[in-house]
């Protein structure tokens, strides 16, 4: 039998053992634990909240998460020598601008 976490616990911190990172398990986990909802619900939910994110992105849709960032989709270049902008059709890239709120929280 497997003891559930209350619903107001936090998610252990990466550790070396992990690589430093969280992936979609652990998403799926703690939004389990906070929300009561099931593993398989909450792989639903965070599917389904990513799938939304890339759908926006690939239809060149700006995304905010509150206080982690914004992903935009930036298709302007600089052409070398000149610094002119230029527009690159084929060549799109995802950009991503930390939010300040997570800066100072992260520093300190």
């Amino acid at each position: 039998m497997t003891k559930k976490s209350p619903k107001n616990a936090v998610a252990a911190a990466p550790t070396a053992s992990t690589g430093g990172k969280i992936g979609k398990a652990q998403l799926v986990e703690t939004v389990a634990d906070k929300t009561g909802l099931t593993k398989k619900q909450s792989e639903q939910a965070v599917s389904a909240m990513l799938d939304r994110v890339l759908t926006a992105l690939q239809g060149g849709q700006n995304v905010t998460l509150p206080g982690l960032g914004t992903f935009s989709v930036k298709a302007t270049g600089v052409r070398p020598g000149t610094s002119e902008k230029i527009q690159i059709p084929a060549g799109r890239k995802v950009s991503y601008k930390v939010a300040s709120s997570l800066k100072e929280s992260v520093n300190g």
